[in-house]
């Protein structure tokens, strides 16, 4: 059995398994709560379902209280009416830490669950204590060369793409997305279906605001130690590199002092699942630098 598997087993003998998580409900967000330790918000990508961060809980427990949180629209969540999605989402999120009297969160978030950490933390400097960014970028259209201006263009007409497809080209789409996504093709499948679960205007709506806005200019507000973890083995056959796509990362987020880019070997996009013990790793020697 390997440390992570260990980790896991441990939590769940503790009584802190996922099935034993208390569910909270708030302004549209489901939070799952496991533990009583350090608090620790934990944000899916797009179209995820809160699921994503399940394993991850558990092997850092017992030292952590786990939020995790299902965003609305997402993996068959009921939907909610915004014309500003991200933003609604970060403002429910800040909320949600004062509503639960949580001081000095962690905050974790993975891809567009990154860009929504970035986001609280720029509208907020100081009320987190540590952000953890799995896998997300500040500019995502920036990995395809464009300028913000032609980003915002390019994401509007993605966004009437996705709303004017058919349920066949939906779901064709909705699978490639998936391809790459992880090295275990069940874990594929598992995205694929909560890209189909999810509410299509919703997905529309998110997808086009995280490729359309550029969160450089927001790095400089945040004042919390990061720590980005990144990804880049998907991407070996098309000649990545990790030196070459730790520049990309080191260079998106210049902006933000004292930041920490960490590269995992291995893992896919969904480094929780593909490279967790490394994840893990890093993850608990970042917090427990902070106390």
């Amino acid at each position: 059995m390997g440390l992570f598997a260990a980790a896991v087993a441990i939590a769940t003998a503790l009584g802190v398994s996922h099935s034993r998580a208390a569910t909270v409900e708030f302004r549209d967000l489901k939070v799952e709560v496991v533990g009583t330790g350090r608090p620790v918000l934990m944000i899916p990508g797009l179209n995820s379902a809160a699921s994503t961060w399940t394993e991850t809980c558990a092997a850092l427990q017992p030292q952590v209280q786990c939020h995790i949180v299902q965003l609305p629209g997402f993996a068959g969540a009921p939907a909610v009416q915004t014309d500003a999605f991200l933003d609604g989402m970060r403002d429910r999120l800040l909320a949600y830490l004062d509503d639960r009297q949580l001081q000095q969160p962690v905050v974790m978030g993975h891809s567009l669950g990154g860009a929504l950490a970035l986001k609280m933390a720029a509208e907020k400097p100081g009320r987190i204590e540590r952000l953890v960014i799995v896998d997300s970028l500040p500019f995502f259209a920036g990995l395809r060369g464009m300028s913000p201006e032609a980003a915002k263009g390019a994401a509007a007409a993605m966004r009437q793409q996705m709303l004017n497809s058919t349920n066949e080209q939906w779901e064709a789409g909705a699978r490639q997305g998936s391809m790459g996504m992880s090295r275990n093709p069940a874990n594929n499948e598992r995205v694929a279906g909560w890209s189909l679960a999810s509410d299509r205007a919703t997905s529309a709506q998110a997808m086009s605001e995280l490729w359309g806005e550029d969160l450089r200019p927001l790095l400089p507000k945040i004042t919390t130690p990061t720590l980005v973890l990144g990804a880049w083995a998907a991407y070996e056959p098309m000649g990545s590199t990790m030196d070459s796509t730790r520049k990309i990362f080191e260079g998106q987020y210049a902006g933000l002092a004292g930041v920490k880019v960490a590269m995992s070997q291995r893992g896919f996009h969904f480094l929780m699942w593909d490279d967790p013990e490394w994840l893990v790793g890093e993850v608990k020697g970042f917090l427990a630098s902070a106390r």
